[in-house]
């Protein structure tokens, strides 16, 4: 927009505000004709989420679920790993606190002598 002047400027943001909805019109007033830009360049989309360790949830659970015999987990077991693993990422205090019990309680199995789960 950096070729054109004020008034042409103004000129098209019109334009553009009276081809809209009446629906879409209002929600500009509510927020301010003067300060609704419809120029303004698209925001960059939201950074993908990644752990400690740099690896998305994407990546992690498909390390987790090739490194567990395929006998030995159902589509519940992946789902339940999948949603601690989107948890932990998200830092999710209900995920937090399920991960700091199995990780209590297998220490406390192991100080017992008894097997893990």
């Amino acid at each position: 927009m950096n070729n054109f002047t004020p008034e042409q400027i103004e000129e098209r943001k019109k334009a553009i505000f009276n081809a809209m909805g009446k629906r879409g019109q209002k929600q500009i007033l509510k927020k301010g004709y003067e300060d609704w830009d419809p120029f303004q360049e698209p925001k960059d989309p939201i950074d993908i989420r990644k752990d400690k360790t740099n690896r998305t949830t994407q990546v992690l659970i498909r390390e987790f679920l090739t490194q567990t015999d395929h006998y030995e987990y159902s589509n519940s077991f992946a789902q339940g790993a999948f949603e601690m693993c989107l948890g932990i990422i998200n830092n999710d205090e209900k995920i937090r606190g399920m991960f700091e019990f199995a990780c209590w309680y297998e220490a406390l199995l192991k100080k017992e002598g008894h097997d893990s789960l």
